[in-house]
């Protein structure tokens, strides 16, 4: 007979990380799963993180371009959570998902790092780092979340040279983050470049759960206006962003939209 306390659940530290489904769209494989569930994923292994692990937040834009883009769709291939961050990817997943687990929502990234945010509050094993951005940006963020979420510690941030990066400039970064401590790791440097130096790097960047989080850092500082919830809801968050932007993302959303609606089409022949 057992023992009562061999009858006790294992430590926290030692239970498996919680599974999370795939479904491939336009050859990405995209997480089903919820803000909870991409939240527990997170925080199981920032827990004694042994390694650097790799979060996106996939729209229509970075799912076209992994497909349309051999470079990145390599380095898609290195990310170990990718999570539908627009509503034409949650519409395809639900295609492929039984009636009664149909995602309901889109894991929408600046949120994802809200809800991350709230989830450590209280929590001093979990430390956060903000890369990338001004330091304008970065003072402004270090002060919204001192705000919101007094209870999560941001450990450390830094805004890199705009361009090319000196030769030292890795090593850095790198030192930064060991020394602050940090397991979560919030990479805005744009769209793909976050990805591109999250993956080259995955080896040697210090152990923790690294996110490409794009305008997030933008959005959260109050400098760029998030789209109305009916728009994200419908999946026009595109559409408001080019009205917003129209010079800058034009080509990338007439471009990238068609292709995986292209390639979606195609994959479904």
């Amino acid at each position: 007979m057992k023992s009562p306390a061999s009858r006790l659940p294992p430590p926290a530290s030692r239970l498996p990380p919680p599974a999370v489904r795939t479904v491939p769209v336009i050859g990405l494989p995209i997480a089903a799963t919820t803000y909870v569930g991409a939240v527990e994923w997170i925080l199981t292994r920032a827990t004694g993180a042994d390694r650097a692990h790799a979060v996106e937040a996939a729209n229509t834009h970075v799912a076209a371009l992994a497909r349309h883009e051999p470079a990145f769709g390599e380095t898609m291939r290195r990310f170990d959570l990718i999570v539908p961050d627009g509503m034409p990817l949650v519409w395809a997943v639900n295609t492929r998902m039984p009636a009664g687990e149909k995602l309901t929502d889109r894991v929408y990234g600046p949120t994802l790092m809200l809800e991350t945010l709230k989830a450590t509050e209280g929590k001093p094993q979990f430390r956060h780092f903000l890369l990338g951005g001004r330091q304008s940006t970065l003072d402004k963020l270090r002060d919204v979340f001192a705000s919101r979420f007094p209870g999560s510690v941001i450990s450390g941030m830094h805004s890199p040279p705009f361009g090319e990066w000196p030769p030292d400039e890795f090593d850095r970064v790198c030192d930064m983050i060991r020394c602050s401590g940090a397991n979560l790791i919030w990479v805005g440097l744009g769209c793909p470049k976050q990805e591109h130096w999250i993956a080259r790097h995955k080896d040697k960047l210090p152990p923790g759960v690294y996110f490409g989080i794009g305008a997030a850092f933008a959005f959260h500082a109050g400098e760029v206006r998030q789209s109305p919830p009916l728009f994200q809801k419908l999946g026009l968050e595109w559409a408001y962003r080019l009205a917003m932007e129209p010079r800058r993302l034009f080509k990338r959303y007439f471009t990238y939209n068609t292709l995986f609606l292209y390639h979606l089409l195609r994959d479904k022949s």
